[in-house]
């Protein structure tokens, strides 16, 4: 038997065109996928304000309504990155129309880039539509605008690859909330969103470091205000590791159809 070792064509046309429909997926719906989640971190940041704003006028050095708006818009933005790429696969998954990706000429590699791009797409929207509306509130500077699309890019990009994964390996929508709940949630909180990392114990402030929520709020907070806790350098190659491991395990997954196609 002889095997064909040349590179798979890649179906740019049908990547495109599955990622229109999951653009689409989350537009067609603006106000819960777009809108929401702007509300809710208006709603953390005036709950913070009103009730320790006035007894914390910065931490670090930063003003605390600064420091909070720039955790607040880029935890909204990597959550809801997360979410798109799940609720996408799982919902093909538990109502059946998963079959319309595997039934076309669409690849491993087509599909991931589909999903994974339209997270990231979600996710810059979010963080668009809140940056401009704390704006409002609050005077946001931006101190650096290439750690800012950075930051934003990859990191977004690394939580629509966490929800590749979560909706490859659940079954029904409780599985895919677990995951949400016991692990994105915890580890977006407790990545400095809130709190500057320095006021934590050194044995805690350790256990932080090695989150990489942690790393993703840092960098991202610096971008806006020119002040992080952690080592940026590190915290840029251990998102671009993560991402390139997660992408492709996941796309070796895909191929061969791990929980997908039986």
């Amino acid at each position: 038997m002889t095997y064909d070792l040349r590179l798979k064509k890649i179906n740019w046309f049908g990547a495109y065109t599955l990622l229109k429909k999951e653009v689409w997926r989350f537009l067609k719906v603006y106000h819960q996928t777009l809108f929401s989640p702007t509300v809710n971190i208006i709603l953390f940041l005036a709950v913070f304000s009103l009730s320790v704003g006035h007894q914390i006028e910065n931490i670090a050095g930063v003003p605390f309504d600064i420091f909070m708006s720039a955790g607040l818009i880029m935890m909204a933005a990597m959550q809801n990155s997360f979410a798109n790429s799940s609720s996408s696969f799982v919902m093909g998954k538990v109502m059946g129309h998963i079959v319309d990706y595997l039934i076309p000429p669409l690849g491993a590699f087509e599909l991931l880039f589909a999903f994974t791009i339209g997270a990231v797409l979600r996710g810059i929207c979010v963080a668009i539509i809140s940056f401009a509306v704390i704006s409002i509130f609050v005077s946001l500077p931006i101190f650096s605008c290439a750690h800012l699309i950075f930051y934003l890019i990859f990191s977004c990009m690394f939580l629509g690859l966490l929800g590749v994964l979560c909706g490859v390996i659940s079954e029904t929508f409780d599985h895919m909330s677990a995951m949400t709940s016991y692990v994105i949630t915890p580890l977006t909180f407790l990545s400095g969103t809130f709190y500057s990392t320095n006021s934590l114990p050194e044995f805690w402030q350790k256990v932080s470091h090695a989150n990489p929520f942690f790393y993703m709020i840092d960098g991202f907070r610096f971008s806006i205000t020119g002040y992080h806790d952690g080592n940026l350098l590190t915290g840029e190659i251990y998102i671009c590791i993560l991402n390139l491991i997660l992408g492709f395990a996941l796309y070796l997954m895909i191929r061969r159809g791990y929980r997908i196609k039986n």
